[in-house]
């Protein structure tokens, strides 16, 4: 018996390019894995108009949308102009609640816009911007797959990063989110399927527990 492919897209994490899902993998008897690239945002381009052009790549439906960090946010606001099977979030935030307490001040201080973004930004900055400084090792791995270099993209994800005004969760979000991530603590995240030991990058050095999980999760009713 033919079993209906289920299509899913995953939205990159700031500033990263699809390679970043390299490591995932599902099996293609099943699933139909759509990558959708970052678009370079309009002037003055509200998260709410960039989501619905961001949308509009999904073109198999109802479909499953996996958002990465950044990615994640994008993703949920995408949700509102798609009629979508599951929508998943991984190693990011449901709501302004769960950003940790720099970013918040950040906001408060308007401190984002001090940020050298654009090209006088070093990829090792962009990196740690990313996925925080914490480790040598992982920074090398992810700043290889760093790819928007473009200064306005930049300025406008971190702004839209930190000033991210949703207030409540979404009920049907499905939240991964490793118990060593050093952007979003775990501390601050509610009700997450949790990932021993993975970190910001967990995508990629994880990929295969990662792909296992979205498998669970996706198989499913």
């Amino acid at each position: 018996m033919n079993t209906e492919l289920i299509h899913i897209y995953f939205v990159p994490g700031l500033a990263a390019s699809k390679e970043i899902f390299r490591n995932i993998s599902m099996d293609s008897n099943h699933y139909r894995v759509h990558i959708i690239d970052w678009l370079i945002p309009k002037k003055k381009e509200s998260l709410e108009d960039y989501a619905k052009r961001m949308a509009a790549h999904v073109d198999q439906g109802p479909a499953v949308l996996v958002g990465v960090s950044f990615g994640g946010v994008v993703a949920q606001e995408m949700s509102r102009y798609l009629t979508l099977k599951k929508l998943l979030i991984i190693s990011s935030v449901k709501t302004r609640h769960e950003l940790p307490r720099r970013m918040r001040l950040a906001k408060k201080t308007k401190a984002y816009k001090l940020l050298p973004t654009g090209w006088a930004l070093s990829i090792k900055d962009l990196t740690k911007l990313a996925i925080g400084p914490k480790s040598k090792r992982r920074l090398k791995l992810y700043q290889e797959y760093l790819w928007v270099r473009d200064k306005v993209y930049l300025d406008w994800a971190i702004e839209n990063m930190i000033c991210w005004q949703r207030e409540e969760a979404l009920a049907d979000v499905i939240h991964i989110h490793g118990d060593l991530d050093p952007v979003f603590p775990i501390r601050y995240i509610r009700d997450p399927r949790v990932v021993k030991d993975g970190t910001h990058i967990m995508i990629l050095n994880k990929g295969s527990k990662i792909s296992k999980l979205l498998d669970n999760i996706l198989s499913q009713p």
